[in-house]
């Protein structure tokens, strides 16, 4: 079960209501959810891939902002070049799918993870997502985009903490 107080405040990021939370994936620094850890089945018994998945608007923009300037298209081309990074993100792909099995069984989307893995660089917000989740190390292209954002936390929270 979710804390209220986080319930809210990932609320107030997203601007709806959560769904599928199963808990708090990483904390930003500022105290507030970064990412959530999803049910890989949504309420509505919809299969759900995105088991982290980022709710911090800030971080969430620049990740847009990155996107859109061409990270993706030049971490996928660095895909098809380095064998060890090609590598490494399948280990991170083989992590995701691992993390997900733990919180249930979703036949529809057995050995499909999120963000593109283990070929593709679909989403940076995925990548990003496990790589606080899971902590570095594991998402070699998703510790990019984290030094790529630097602290996006600097100017306090993204959101009116629920008890402030």
């Amino acid at each position: 079960m979710i804390d209220p107080a986080d319930e809210a405040a990932i609320e107030a990021q997203l601007g709806r209501a959560p769904r599928a939370v199963h808990a708090v994936g990483h904390r930003c620094p500022c105290g507030l959810p970064d990412v959530v850890t999803t049910e890989p089945r949504l309420p509505d018994g919809t299969p759900f891939p995105t088991t982290y998945y980022l709710t911090c608007p800030r971080a969430a923009s620049l990740i847009g902002t990155l996107e859109g300037g061409g990270t993706m298209k030049q971490m996928q081309a660095r895909l098809g070049e380095d064998a060890d990074l090609a590598a490494a993100y399948r280990g991170a792909h083989e992590r995701y799918l691992a993390a997900r099995a733990e919180l249930g069984d979703v036949p529809e989307i057995d050995g499909i993870s999120a963000g593109g893995m283990p070929d593709r660089v679909k989403c940076l917000h995925v990548l990003a997502g496990q790589a606080l989740a899971q902590g570095r190390g594991v998402n070699p292209l998703g510790d990019e985009v984290l030094d790529l954002l630097g602290e996006w936390w600097a100017e306090g929270p993204c959101v009116t903490p629920p008890d402030a």
